[in-house]
């Protein structure tokens, strides 16, 4: 028989591992419902029309397709092999496949606001907690399943949204003791670069390439860009404006001499200064939020300001990301909706806090008490004292059969246990129990009517 194994891009979570996830998970949500946004959950499948053409060309490639079900049909079954091999060149094709494993929260968040637009209070806030999956090539910090946390907010063009969503971000990374930086830009002065270049229909081709400065460099991004029909002066333009640097100040003023004269660009730049002014004063923000013309994000519904979160201290990708999207919901028939949203990236979170070691020592921790079984009559006692302290939201266990001491005292180390509780036949005579603290040594024998009052 084969050897078990997972689907490549895939882990199982152990108790421990679970209980830091949830840790980063509550953190989260707790910042969210802070501010006032609402959970929202939607199915892990959505229509395959739904989700392509939402990505790019790249995130299309990049979604999970879903057979279609009932191909046991003689008929069916025949139209589904003629037409595979199309499938398999990356053709869609409705013989085959229908659906598909959502690849963001965001676009099912647009299709459910558009199916209940009537219904929905403006500006709407919500709030998802959910997996996602992409067929991307598996390595660290990038997996093909993986948790994403969102926050949105529809119906309002209003940047105080943004300010609001970079100060989530801000709260969230302060209360996990991650150090980060805030990186903005703002599709808008993307759209001005390329329109200085007399290349606005090469607008997503230019953001594709910038979108992977970071992974390949500048000359291989320019070399792309040539494989795209951009010409030498187009090239020395975006490279000029990929060398913008400085403080904050300095580079909004090196970005208005290079495109200052574009409408759009002078919009992009009012948006920023607009965000900025909210944000200089809030200490949360000291030495974290930082103007990025490189930043792109490669997803093609941004029309506004996007975001990106990296941590200082490791080294890993971002961390977290987003940006407004004021035409999504256009694609599923409610035009003129605006929209700005985050993302938390939980699996490389994750990363960065176990690699910084940063989670709190007592998430290893579930079960506070052990009580040892040392007979019939002795763990009945004990199990109906267990009980009481339960009830007062004390979490214990029994061992789960008569054992010697040594057997039980090394159950409690391995689980991590602090206390052990142990009802023996002299403490049945004098109705007492024996508290031992595993962590400091200290014992004591006390009452049982005493234990509800007992500090563990």
């Amino acid at each position: 028989m084969a050897k078990p194994n997972l689907p490549q891009g895939t882990r199982d979570f152990s108790a421990i591992i679970v209980r830091k996830r949830n840790f980063i998970f509550n953190t989260i949500r707790s910042v969210f419902e802070l501010y006032g946004f609402q959970p929202l959950e939607t199915p892990a499948m959505e229509n395959l029309e739904t989700l392509m053409g939402k990505y790019g060309d790249e995130g299309d490639k990049l979604i999970f397709k879903i057979l279609n079900n009932g191909l046991d049909h003689p008929e069916k079954r025949e139209k589904a092999k003629a037409e595979f091999a199309k499938v398999v060149e990356g053709k869609n094709n409705s013989n085959i496949t229908e659906r598909a494993l959502r690849y963001d929260l965001t676009i099912p968040f647009a299709r459910f606001v558009a199916m209940n637009y009537g219904q929905l209070t403006m500006p709407f806030k919500r709030y998802q907690i959910q997996p996602v999956w992409r067929a991307d090539k598996p390595q660290r910090g990038r997996y093909r399943e993986f948790y994403q946390c969102d926050c949105d907010i529809v119906g309002s063009y209003s940047l105080l949204n943004e300010v609001e969503l970079i100060n989530i971000y801000a709260t969230v990374f302060n209360k996990l003791n991650i150090a980060v930086e805030i990186k903005i830009n703002n599709r808008k002065i993307l759209a001005a670069l390329a329109e200085i270049c007399n290349s606005s229909e090469k607008l997503t081709d230019i953001t594709t390439a910038i979108d992977k400065l970071d992974k390949i460099g500048i000359e291989k991004v320019k070399t792309e860009l040539l494989q795209r029909n951009l010409n030498e002066n187009q090239l020395n333009i975006i490279e000029q404006y990929l060398s913008i640097n400085g403080s904050n100040e300095n580079k909004l003023q090196a970005l208005k001499n290079l495109i200052g004269k574009s409408e759009i660009g002078k919009k992009g730049i009012e948006e920023i200064e607009y965000i900025l002014n909210y944000t200089s004063e809030n200490t949360n923000l000291q030495n974290t939020f930082v103007i990025d013309f490189t930043l792109a994000r490669g997803l093609n519904y941004y029309t506004g300001t996007i975001i990106e979160i990296k941590a200082k201290n490791a080294q890993i990708g971002s961390i977290g990301g987003g940006g407004r999207y004021d035409d999504l919901t256009s694609t599923f028939g409610v035009p003129n909706l605006p929209g700005v949203g985050i993302s938390f990236g939980v699996d490389r979170i994750y990363d960065v806090m176990e690699e910084l070691q940063l989670f709190p020592e007592n998430l290893h921790t579930s079960t506070q008490v052990l009580f040892f079984n040392l007979g019939d009559a002795e763990s009945k006692a004990a199990y109906n004292l267990m009980q009481q302290l339960r009830s007062i939201n004390i979490s214990c266990e029994m061992y789960h059969e008569p054992q010697k001491f040594d057997k039980q005292f090394k159950y409690a180390d391995k689980k991590n246990i602090t206390y052990v509780i142990i009802i023996g036949t002299k403490e049945m005579e004098e109705k007492t129990c024996t508290i031992k603290n595993l962590k400091t040594g200290e014992q004591k024998t006390i009452q049982q009517k005493e234990v509800l009052q007992y500090s563990f």
